[in-house]
């Protein structure tokens, strides 16, 4: 309770109102950021326009979009809550005020966020990580209440322990109403082909609810990262769910589990690059492969099956991403509030290879489809 205390009262002393275990931060100033970093003179500000094409209202759905909540942090003592906090722009709207949060979706376009929290507990004790994936499915749930128009969100499971993870899923999905689960990119190091972790995968299924992959860099590489440009995220984490994906693949878990919906971030990493290389992979290195796991399709046609953000920052990006996928498995994502991507609707307005009904689906409809909302 210590730590607790310890930690709201550094979120006050940023400036955070602490009301009901949420700290509501109000967003940094935008005179203290750099120009090209700014909002245009209104943006900040702007009633929210509904996206419309060829006359027929869009709505807009960001599948990645992140907070934290202060009680659950606070569990893991001052230190190491400060630690976990993400190094960026954004950083303090991580703590949602929800009327803040909902006037900076007005300004991207954005109708409906779904909420994750990057898994930060996967080397807790079973009882410390049962206790935060429980306080943050609940204060998530409680955010999504007040504006269930607006938020949704995908529930914390402490993977590490399969059998806790398949009673917060189920208690989240069916008390709580949350939309599926965040997961990262391993648990700290083990793969998700693990039999261990099977029961996990068959409760989601069961539900019917998705599996949203958020990397947490790729820690084994952490020596070659250091030096300048964050390479940790800027190459670890695609890097991280790359090879979360092929493992899914290689070892035969989507054919075990076929119905399993998995969304990806960041455009699903490497992936739609070298999707049709791993075709080859078997035939090339033969001594390579495992000969007791036949797969049912070639590697690169579980691609297709699985779904991605948009995050890939150009329209030449998009457009092979969509090519690699198809249209009907991207939909947006924007890492709000850290700002790789401010103008989304845009992103995928400006990609000149898209017709308008591929855009109505990258839009919302996709989502839609794969969260099982309300169209």
């Amino acid at each position: 309770m210590n730590a607790r205390r310890e930690f709201l009262r550094g979120a006050t002393a940023i400036g955070a109102t602490v009301v009901g275990g949420i700290a509501l931060v109000g967003c940094a100033s935008s005179a203290s950021l750099p120009p090209a970093w700014r909002p245009s003179p209104g943006e900040a500000s702007v009633a929210r326009v509904p996206v419309s094409i060829g006359g027929q209202r869009v709505r807009t759905i960001d599948v990645h979009a992140h907070c934290y909540i202060p009680e659950a942090l606070a569990l893991l003592g001052a230190a190491e809550a400060k630690a976990t906090l993400p190094p960026v722009r954004g950083q303090q709207e991580h703590f949602i005020v929800v009327e803040e949060r909902l006037a900076a979706m007005d300004a991207m376009g954005i109708d409906m966020e779904v909420l994750s929290i990057n898994p930060y507990w996967y080397r807790q004790s079973r009882e410390n990580a049962e206790a935060i994936c429980r306080l943050q499915n609940e204060k998530l749930a409680e955010l999504c209440r007040q504006r269930p128009d607006r938020l949704g969100a995908f529930a914390s499971l402490p993977l590490q322990f399969p059998d806790l993870a398949v009673r917060q899923l189920e208690d989240a999905v069916r008390r709580l109403g949350l939309l599926g689960a965040a997961i990262g990119g391993s648990v700290a190091g083990e793969d998700f082909s693990e039999a261990r972790f099977h029961p996990v995968w068959a409760k989601a299924e069961e539900l019917g609810v998705t599996l949203f992959i958020h990397p947490q860099s790729t820690p084994e590489l952490a020596r070659r990262f250091k030096g300048n440009g964050w390479m940790s995220n800027v190459v670890g984490n695609p890097l991280d769910t790359t090879i979360a994906l092929q493992h899914l693949i290689y070892e035969g878990v989507l054919d075990k589990f076929p119905r399993l919906k998995i969304c990806a971030a960041h455009g699903g990493g490497y992936l739609g690059m070298n999707a049709p290389r791993m075709d080859f992979s078997c035939f090339v290195s033969p001594t390579n492969c495992n000969p007791a796991i036949v797969l049912k399709k070639r590697p690169s046609e579980y691609v297709r099956q699985l779904y991605f953000d948009a995050l890939v920052f150009t329209p030449e990006a998009l457009r092979h991403l969509v090519a690699e996928v198809g249209v009907g498995q991207v939909m947006l994502g924007t890492d709000h509030p850290i700002p790789w991507e401010t103008h989304p609707v845009d992103h995928v307005m400006n990609t000149p290879s898209l017709s308008d009904d591929d855009r109505r689906a990258i839009l919302g409809g996709n989502a839609a489809r794969m969260l099982g909302l309300a169209s």
